[in-house]
C-alpha cells in the first residue's frame, strides 16, 4: 500500500505530463495526508487531517451534495474510480479487508444524520427509524451484489455526518464516545485514501474536474 512518501514521489515523476488541475488536486491532498501520518497517536487530528485529505482529491462542493439522496452522494466519483480500478486494489479493500468494520459503520445510528435530525426535532421518531431501516436494506443489497460503488458512497455519506459532528462542536476530543466509528473510520481512510490518489495518478488523462477552490495567483 502506497503512503505519502512513494505517492509524492510518483506525483513529482508524472506532474509535467498531468493535466495542472489533477496535479493542483494531488498536490493539495499529499499535504493533508503528511500531516495525518504525523499525528499518529491523536485520533480526532488524524480523522481531521484524512478527510481533508479526500476532500482535496474528491474536490467537489460536498455541502451541497450532502442535500442530495444518500445514494447519489459520491456516486459519480467511486463509479469512475472502480471502473480504473484493473487490479481491484478498492474491491479488496471493501470485501477482503474492511468488511466487519464496514458493516459496523452501516449498522451504526450514531453517524447516520437523519438519527440526529429526530434529536434536533426535525423529523419524528417513525421517520428516521424507516429512513434507518430502509438505508440498511439498500446497504445489504449492495453487500449481496458486492457493489463496491454503491458500498464506497453510503459509507462516505457515514463517514461526513462523523466530520460534521467533530468539525462542527459535536463531540469532544479524545472522547470515549465516538471511539468505535472513529477508529474504524480512521483505518478506512488509511487505505482507500492512497489507492484513491494513486488510482488518479495512474490515469491522469482522464476527465477529473476543476477544483473547487483553484488556485489564484496574486495581482
Amino acid at each position: 500500500m502506497m503512503q505519502y512518501q512513494q505517492l509524492k514521489q510518483k506525483h513529482r515523476e508524472r506532474r509535467e505530463f498531468s493535466a495542472p488541475e489533477l496535479s493542483l488536486r494531488i498536490h493539495r491532498s499529499l499535504s493533508w495526508l503528511n500531516k495525518a501520518e504525523q499525528v499518529e497517536d491523536d485520533l480526532d487530528a488524524r480523522f481531521i487531517f484524512l478527510w481533508i485529505a479526500f476532500n482535496a482529491a474528491y474536490a467537489v462542493d460536498v455541502e451541497e451534495q450532502y442535500r442530495t439522496t444518500e445514494k447519489g452522494m459520491f456516486e459519480q466519483f467511486f463509479h469512475k474510480l472502480v471502473e480504473l480500478d484493473q487490479h481491484k486494489r478498492l474491491y479488496y479493500l471493501v470485501w477482503k479487508e474492511f468488511p466487519g468494520a464496514i458493516r459496523a459503520l452501516l449498522n451504526n445510528q450514531y453517524i447516520f444524520q437523519p438519527f440526529w435530525d429526530y434529536h434536533n426535532n426535525r423529523l419524528e421518531k417513525e421517520q428516521w427509524e424507516t429512513r434507518f431501516k430502509h438505508s440498511k436494506k439498500r446497504a445489504s443489497q449492495a453487500l449481496a451484489a458486492q457493489d463496491t460503488t454503491h458500498i464506497l458512497s453510503i459509507i462516505f455519506r457515514r463517514i461526513y455526518t462523523l466530520r460534521n459532528q467533530i468539525m462542527h462542536g459535536g463531540s469532544t476530543w479524545n472522547s470515549q464516545a465516538n471511539r468505535a466509528q472513529l477508529k474504524d473510520c480512521v483505518s478506512l481512510l488509511d487505505k482507500i485514501i492512497p489507492t484513491i490518489l494513486d488510482l488518479m495518478l495512474e490515469h491522469d488523462k482522464n476527465e477529473w474536474g476543476e477544483p473547487f477552490y483553484p488556485f489564484i495567483k496574486e495581482g
